[in-house]
């Protein structure tokens, strides 16, 4: 009877060890997959932090940008009422209408690309805005025009670069969209400042010739107030014929 307990002991022994085989297996079987999901976690980590990479440019560039047409749209609304050259209210005209548009279509387009745009000027916008809100007439026309051929350069060449190297999509398209308008921003811009000197020299070219034939001494009256014709000696037309 003692043998016989001590045969099934030792069977029941022999069953523990074999049946607790598959059960060290299946440890490690799962020791060994649970390793491996978090091998695939760290490799998707690498992969949007690649991702966020390419994309800080992008976002950059649209904030930037962002910035940049509040204060073309501000800056326009300004040279209409301070400015007294037709060219530059024309052209301040054009940049509210073009980059309010334009300004509409990159919040879309950033919203699609989840990029949270500021929503006014940045520092160094708002002080040009502040530096030529003090001016009018004949200054303001030069410091907007010469402010304008500037910025439109500049931005020209930003646009050029997203839309040849940005790597989301949207704000790519939106640059590339948008570029060949500021280019002709550019070339008007060009235009405006050309006007403004000519309409400048021509102004002061008069109110000197005007001056020196009242009196002999071109300081004597300044560019905008000349002499009414027929106040002076000598005939208007044929003083200021020449300095035209």
């Amino acid at each position: 009877m003692a043998n016989t307990r001590h045969f099934v002991s030792g069977i029941a022994a022999l069953a523990l060890v074999f049946g607790a085989g598959p059960a060290f297996a299946q440890y490690g079987s799962t020791g060994q997959s649970g390793r491996q999901p978090s091998s695939t976690a760290n490799q998707g980590n690498s992969q949007t932090s690649t991702a966020n990479t390419k994309t800080s440019a992008d976002e950059t560039f649209a904030k930037k940008a962002a910035e940049g047409g509040m204060a073309e749209v501000k800056l326009g609304q300004l040279a209409e009422e301070r400015g007294s050259n037709p060219a530059v209210k024309n052209f301040g005209r054009r940049m509210v209408q073009d980059h309010s548009k334009a300004g509409n279509e990159l919040k879309s387009t950033a919203s699609k690309a989840n990029i949270d745009l500021p929503t006014g000027m940045d520092k160094s916008d708002q002080a040009t805005y502040d530096r030529l809100s003090k001016l009018s007439g004949e200054a303001f026309d030069r410091a907007y025009a010469r402010d304008m051929v500037n910025d439109h350069s500049k931005d020209v060449s930003e646009f050029q670069k997203e839309a040849k190297n940005g790597r989301d999509e949207n704000i790519k398209n939106f640059a590339a969209q948008t570029l060949p308008t500021l280019q002709s921003h550019l070339d008007q811009a060009r235009q405006m400042e050309q006007a403004v000197n000519q309409t400048s020299s021509s102004n002061s070219t008069s109110g000197n010739a005007t001056g020196t034939s009242g009196s002999g001494n071109s300081n004597t009256y300044p560019s905008n107030n000349r002499t009414t014709p027929g106040t002076t000696s000598g005939t208007p037309s044929g003083t200021t014929g020449p300095s035209r």
